[in-house]
């Protein structure tokens, strides 16, 4: 196949929703759809497992969390489909907000029962940032929940987008049917089977075939027709390419853990989905149609393997074709770089391959050269944008409860917070303070250090309100304000001076007293302004 070829048969996409609305579900059966597994949550020797397949970290496990991004890959009807598992936890969001930089669409899963929650609308903001299309899949409608149209306003109200069904559901809960597919115009009967895939589509010549009276009860028939004829009147009809341009959410019903009303779901976003297309950099757009490579690391993960202490970088390809054991150009290093063991991912399971295509997510083995954001092209210098660290909300200080594994203790530290899990910030030459977004960080912190580097620590809780990048407007007002300010001073990672703000309204006063100094609330400057 030629690069074109290859581009088009690609769809790279994240799953995002709030916890427990079914999205680590969903994925699985996507899998199952794409022959990647024979059975929802089985390993090998089919063996059921409690666990999700792209649930693979320890503490992920034992909590029922997804708590890091799982990258699968399976072929489905002759495309090659990349799946980004996100964390819904509100405290990982960071992690979710860089996936999305990686992708080309998303599927939004909603609880039936629950409707839009806060994590939803934060997650659609980012969506909408970057005019991301997004179809939304209602799960849950076996069970008893809200009335579908309430369903639909809400949408439409909550995360400011139009919204048109594609598929209807025949009533919820003890006595759903199964749903009306709008765009094929079939009927999907609903069989609960929580494992395989089980196939109950009828043809039927649109809504008025006496057909439908056959299969479902005349009650049920007559009110999907009177509910069928609302959904023409009111919304408008689909759009490709105003689903394309992020202006119109296409709606699905179904059940993930029934496996139903996914199929449907699947095969229309294969249908009207993107393939890679463009992407900005800080010099100029690349096309995914480029033939030199260009990519850049979305994420890094320490230690997927236990048994083998290793670091993965996560690598998206947004042009050219990527091949083993080429030399590439690393432009914030300015040095060359080759990977002999590049992989593809399956949840956990990694496959070395020997090349990879725009929209492809590849694993790159690192002993610390690549860190979130980096850019590989084949000598031209640019930096992809748009994969910022964002200010925290909780800060703690580290303490070391064991001087002995002094050094453990920082590499840990280093590597986690070089995956994002965290932000670093060093005060005073050696004083480590921790920024999160959420509590649950510091648990996941405290654990990983533990069973992967065997470092022991705890967290002295620091009563800053948030933190902030400065830059100078004014370089004399600016080297005061580092001056008297010091104790509240700190660098990050790329040895940038942040500003911890104890309130706002010390932030306000600091703002007042120092026009000179620019306070930003993330770490890319360039793109952002003062605020």
């Amino acid at each position: 196949m030629n690069l074109e070829q290859e581009i088009e048969k690609r769809k790279t996409f994240a799953i995002i929703s709030h916890p427990d609305a079914g999205k680590t579900t969903l994925t699985e059966k996507f899998l199952l759809f794409g022959g990647a597994i024979k059975t929802a949550g089985a390993v090998k020797q089919n063996k059921i497992k409690k666990t999700a397949t792209s649930d693979f970290m320890e503490i992920e496990k034992q909590r029922g969390i997804s708590v890091a991004t799982s990258v699968m890959g399976f072929e489905y009807k002759g495309k090659k489909v990349n799946i980004l598992d996100t964390p819904g936890h509100k405290d990982f969001a960071e992690d979710t907000y860089r996936t999305l930089t990686a992708v080309d669409s998303v599927i939004l899963v909603i609880d039936s029962v629950k409707g839009v929650e806060t994590q939803t609308e934060r997650l659609m903001e980012v969506c909408r940032m970057r005019n991301t299309p997004v179809i939304i899949f209602v799960n849950k409608m076996d069970r008893e929940g809200r009335n579908p149209f309430e369903i639909l306003d809400e949408l439409e109200e909550k995360l400011q987008i139009q919204v048109r069904p594609l598929t209807w559901p025949i009533s919820q809960g003890q006595s759903f049917q199964g749903v009306y597919n709008l765009y094929q115009k079939q009927l999907n009967l609903f069989e609960p089977d929580q494992t395989r895939i089980t196939e109950q589509q009828i043809e039927i010549q649109g809504i008025e075939d006496p057909e439908l009276d056959r299969w479902i009860s005349e009650t049920f028939a007559d009110k999907l027709r009177e509910e069928v004829e609302l959904i023409e009147g009111v919304y408008e009809p689909f759009s490709k390419e105003s689903y394309l341009d992020a202006s119109l959410a296409p709606v699905f019903f179904g059940s993930a853990v029934n496996n139903f009303g996914i199929k449907e779901m699947l095969e229309t976003f294969l249908d009207i989905a993107p393939s890679p297309e463009q992407r900005e950099t800080d010099q100029r757009v690349v096309k995914a149609s480029e033939n030199k490579l260009t990519g850049f690391v979305f994420k890094i993960h320490a230690n997927l393997d236990p048994n083998h202490r290793d670091r993965t970088a996560f690598f998206k390809i947004c042009s050219g074709k990527f091949e083993r054991n080429t030399f590439y150009y690393h432009t914030r290093l300015g040095k060359k770089m080759r990977f002999a063991n590049p992989t593809q991912f399956m949840a956990n399971e990694k496959n070395l391959i020997e090349d990879a295509w725009p929209g492809d997510v590849i694993g790159l083995y690192d002993n610390g050269n690549l860190k979130i954001g980096d850019t590989l092209t084949e000598g031209e210098e640019l930096q992809f944008r748009g994969i910022p660290s964002f200010s925290p909300e909780i800060f703690k200080e580290v303490i070391n409860r064991d001087p002995f594994k002094s050094k453990q203790l920082e590499k840990g530290l280093r590597q986690l917070t070089e995956e994002g899990v965290a932000q670093l910030f060093l005060q005073y030459g050696n004083r480590k303070i921790l920024g999160t977004v959420g509590e649950l960080q510091f648990d996941v912190i405290r654990f990983r250090l533990e069973h992967e580097y065997g470092a022991k620590c705890d967290f002295m809780p620091l009563r800053y309100f948030k933190a902030f990048w400065i830059t100078p407007k004014d370089n004399n007002q600016y080297d005061e304000f580092l001056r008297r300010k010091s104790s509240v001073i700190a660098e990050d990672k790329e040895k940038h001076p942040v500003f911890f703000a104890e309130s706002e309204w010390m932030l306000n006063v600091a703002k007042e007293n120092y026009p000179g100094v620019m306070f930003h609330e993330t770490s890319e400057f360039k793109t952002e302004g003062s605020s």
